[in-house]
């Protein structure tokens, strides 16, 4: 299964929403499975921004997680690409390159959102 970064900040997006910052609910996202989901959530909070349980078992087709809250990264790359415009322009500009590291699609948003605060 391929890394979707749409999905990831998706995630991201749902968990913020817990008032108390803790996340106890399943994760559904529309247009997504349950294995997608689950294994972005094991990628989510195997690059650090978000905590929560590994669920992968014997049976488990993929690695799975349950992202129950987000660090202090998951929080600023959050904040990196939660503006809908910024996204967009984000993933314009990714796309000459195709794919990219996490740390590159912050950077990129970083950019992104310097130039529309006019700080760059």
């Amino acid at each position: 299964m391929k890394r979707d970064m749409e999905l990831i900040r998706a995630i991201l997006l749902e968990v913020e929403k817990s008032e108390h910052g803790y996340f106890r609910d399943k994760l559904k996202i529309n247009g997504y499975t349950e294995e997608e989901i689950g294994y972005h959530s094991y990628l989510v909070i195997e690059a650090g921004l978000a905590n929560g349980p590994d669920c992968t078992v014997m049976g488990s087709i993929s690695p799975v997680a349950e992202v129950t809250s987000l660090t202090w990264e998951g929080h600023d790359f959050l904040d990196a690409v939660k503006n809908e415009n910024v996204w967009n322009k984000s993933k314009e500009t990714l796309k000459k390159v195709g794919s990219a590291s996490l740390s590159v699609v912050k950077d990129v948003a970083v950019s992104v959102l310097k130039k529309e605060l006019g700080l760059d």
